[in-house]
């Protein structure tokens, strides 16, 4: 069986990212390895196994990603939720920048906030 152990998000900033991704969306560190230069930080969601990379997006290739997909408004990743308007509050609280408030899109309620370190990240609940 194959399955997907570990994806990645460009990002800014290694350090601001680790503390956005950890300590307001709630992820857990699962690993934290200084490289000589170079940080090399995961982050999963508690009780999951798939772990999220937050790798440098200094190159010009991510440069060049990123940048087109911020252009075009589309999140660079999809986080599902339980309940999308209680994170909506709870993050909204925190100060997190949201560039799209909760909208129904077919059988999905989404979301989609500003991780502070140059991504668009989706939230997406199934709808009721």
């Amino acid at each position: 069986m194959i399955r997907i152990a570990m994806t990645s998000v460009y990002v800014d900033d290694e350090e601001k990212a680790h503390v956005f991704y950890r300590d307001v969306l709630g992820f857990e560190t699962r690993t934290d390895l200084d490289l000589g230069g170079a940080r090399f930080i995961t982050v999963a969601a508690p009780g999951q196994d798939v772990e999220l990379l937050l790798e440098p997006g200094d190159s010009p290739l991510a440069q060049q990603y990123r940048a087109g997909l911020r252009a075009a408004g589309l999140p660079c990743l999809v986080l599902g939720v339980d309940d999308l308007r209680a994170e909506y509050e709870r993050l909204g609280g925190l100060g997190v920048r949201f560039t799209q408030a909760p909208t129904k899109q077919g059988p999905l309620l989404t979301a989609v906030l500003d991780d502070t370190v140059g991504n668009l990240v989706q939230l997406a609940q199934p709808a009721a």
